[in-house]
Parts: structure tokens; C-alpha cells; sequence
């Protein structure tokens, strides 16, 4: 079956809901990053490099690291690096013993390096969440902006339930249980309607009449 165009999944979202139709006309076309292949050890490496931490810190942190691999990082290497070494570049105890965790699955497999677009989104998940410090958001993040995977609704992002409470004038945030619910009707196209959700708490909706 041929893949759906982004833009051919955000026609069908606005043609399924008039607030949403009305948003993406304000909002202007959805954009990712094109597809070039994902490398899936740096791409988590890094999720768990910004994971709560701000984002200048973050960003310091991760360059650190990869300079210490010559900005090419592989499990190989990360694992025959001295945690010390790694501990010296601003990983914390925990992030260490993550990133370590991480190259190892890669290397036995758990984590393939490639073969993705095999798998389903609930077998990448359930694959994923076995890295120490990976979660269910982290990999949702993956599924979306490496993977480009069309069907992701991150029910528990703040983002997407503020977006959301914005778009349709709620008092307050949907719980993810709701918000999951909510989501039925975009089905498979729920990664366009979280993105539209995003841009709703950077853009202001305009007030109704």
C-alpha cells in the first residue's frame, strides 16, 4: 500500500474537523524535517542528552560529547569509553548509565540499527522502552520527527494538551485518558493533528465571534 503525502493527511484532518480546518488555514502548511536516513544510536543518544535539562545547557552537553568521538558517536565506541570520560563532558550519573545502556541494546540487537519501517509503531515502542531513560514520550518523539510515522499521539506531551484546550476552548487541560479518546477521530493521521496542537500554543487562536 503506497504511503500517504503529509500534505494528503492534513487535508483529510481539516476535511474531518471544522476547527481544525479553520487552524491549518491560519496555520499554514505542517513541516518535517525530510527523511535522510535515521541513524538511531546518535538520534536517542541525543533525546537522552536533553532530557530535563534547558536547552542552551542541553545543547552544550551534547556538542561536549560529541567531540569526544569526533562528532561521530558509535556503540562501539561509546562503550569502550570510560565512564569517567563521559561523566567529565557533563553526563550525569544517570545519563551516563543510559547512553551505555542504549549503545549496548544496539549492539545485541534489541535496538536494530536499521529495518524500522518493518516494525510497528506499539513493536518500536515496545522495543525502545527497555533503554534505561527512554519512556513512552521519547519514543513517540522518535516515531515522529525521525520516522515521520503519521498515526503518533503523544497524549501525555503538555504541548499537545494545551494545543488542544486552546483549539477548542476548554476550561481546562484534557487528561491524556480524554485526550486519547479525542484522538479517535483523526486516526491514522493523529501525528497531524498533535503538530496542528503544537502550533496552537505558539500561535494565538483568534477568540470565537
Amino acid at each position: 500500500m503506497p504511503r500517504t503525502s503529509l500534505a494528503a493527511a492534513v487535508q483529510e484532518v481539516a476535511r474531518r474537523d471544522p476547527v481544525m480546518r479553520a487552524f491549518i488555514e491560519r496555520a499554514g502548511p505542517m513541516e518535517l524535517r525530510a527523511s535522510r536516513g535515521v541513524d538511531v544510536f546518535t538520534s536517542l543518544a541525543a533525546s537522552i542528552l536533553y532530557q530535563q535539562l534547558a536547552g542552551k545547557a542541553a545543547a552544550a552537553i551534547h556538542t561536549r560529547f560529541l567531540a569526544l568521538f569526533d562528532g561521530r558517536p558509535t556503540p562501539a565506541a561509546v562503550l569502550g569509553m570510560p565512564a569517567e570520560r563521559l561523566r567529565a563532558v557533563g553526563l550525569s550519573g544517570n545519563k551516563t548509565a543510559a547512553i551505555l545502556d542504549l549503545a549496548a541494546k544496539v549492539q545485541d540487537g534489541t535496538v536494530p540499527p536499521d529495518g524500522w519501517s518493518r516494525l510497528s509503531d506499539d513493536e518500536i515502542v515496545e522495543r525502545l522502552v527497555t533503554v534505561r531513560g527512554i519512556g513512552r514520550w521519547t519514543v513517540e518523539m522518535f516515531l515522529i520527527f525521525d520516522l515521520r510515522r503519521l498515526d503518533v499521539w503523544p497524549v501525555d506531551d503538555y504541548g499537545v494538551r494545551k494545543g488542544y484546550a486552546n483549539l477548542y476552548r476548554l476550561p481546562e487541560l484534557p487528561t491524556p485518558k480524554a485526550l486519547m479518546a479525542e484522538g479517535d477521530r483523526f486516526r491514522p493521521y493523529r501525528t497531524v493533528a498533535a503538530w496542528y496542537c503544537w502550533r496552537a500554543v505558539a500561535i494565538t487562536v483568534p477568540a470565537i465571534g
